[in-house]
């Protein structure tokens, strides 16, 4: 397969993509500033996605089998901040973490119609997206609660044409992005609302993407999987 993965320069998706890669298909990774391996692309700008996309197929031979919107960020804004300051943090978030996804995949299920030729996407969201998240992240939650949403609404659209969608969910993740976060409310204290004693590792959610993007069978279609060691339950 070809496939095409976001934000891979550390986390879960450098263990996704690397993962994907010994897998045995042709990856090709995206990061901010790129290298002479991954597709630079500053996903805060809203012209990227289709210069991300056209680029990926002139390197995958004009084919991606495989979408996986793993990009994004994840900053705080405080509820006291000035209402440029909110507005910015909230344009920047949603803009990253939802749209340039929004974007990357209309022009992927644009590809795969025309080609007849089906596809699927993987979303990256966030426990966060159902539950909510801190005071100071109510943008980064309606970011990925909206990808939920998006997901859900591309696999009930585009089923009958063979293109598939699903999400992966995780809660703290033992990668950077879940460190600063334990760092900034308490570390261990938290670990205590996790019944499994622990975050998932990123090797952890990078599996279930593989088994989402190679394996699952069609009728998952719309799937959202949880992977949060049981801290939130639906």
């Amino acid at each position: 397969m070809n496939i095409l993965i976001t934000g891979v320069s550390r986390g879960i998706g450098a263990a996704a993509y690397s993962l994907l890669k010994s897998s045995g298909h042709n990856v090709l990774g995206h990061s901010t500033k790129g290298n002479e391996s991954l597709i630079a692309g500053d996903l805060s700008d809203p012209s990227s996605a289709r210069d991300i996309w056209t680029t990926a197929l002139g390197k995958l031979g004009g084919r991606i089998d495989v979408l996986v919107n793993n990009a994004g960020i994840f900053e705080a804004i405080a509820d006291t901040a000035t209402d440029d300051d909110w507005h910015r943090a909230w344009g920047r978030t949603l803009q990253v973490n939802l749209q340039a996804a929004a974007d990357l995949s209309r022009l992927a299920i644009e590809a795969w119609r025309s080609a007849s030729s089906g596809g699927r996407i993987v979303n990256v969201a966030s426990r966060a997206g159902h539950r909510g998240d801190s005071p100071e992240h109510w943008h980064y939650a309606a970011s990925k609660a909206g990808m939920i949403a998006m997901t859900k609404t591309i696999a009930r659209g585009y089923a009958p044409e063979s293109i598939y969608a699903f999400a992966v969910c995780p809660g703290f993740t033992a990668s950077e992005m879940g460190e600063e976060y334990l760092a900034s409310r308490g570390g261990p204290g938290l670990v205590a609302d996790i019944p499994l004693g622990r975050p998932a590792t990123t090797d952890e959610i990078a599996e279930i993407i593989r088994w989402l993007a190679c394996d699952a069978p069609a009728c998952a279609t719309g799937a959202i999987i949880d992977a949060n060691g049981a801290s939130y339950v639906r």
